[in-house]
């Protein structure tokens, strides 16, 4: 069994890590970046469309 994976970038402070698709919540609701409290929309902090993408088929 594969394990799926998604990459995040936070907009401000440029902080990138990796997380379970399933650990993640709705991509249209908030998300905090732990680096530097940083709140936008979870599909903000996707790298890429198919990390996105990832997330939306998990949920």
């Amino acid at each position: 069994m594969v394990e799926a994976f998604v990459r995040l970038l936070c907009p401000e402070c440029r902080k990138d890590w990796e997380s379970a698709p399933t650990d993640l919540f709705d991509p249209k609701e908030n998300f905090t970046c732990e680096g530097c409290g940083t709140t936008r929309r979870l599909s903000e902090f996707m790298r890429t469309e198919r990390d996105l993408e990832t997330v939306k088929q998990f949920q």
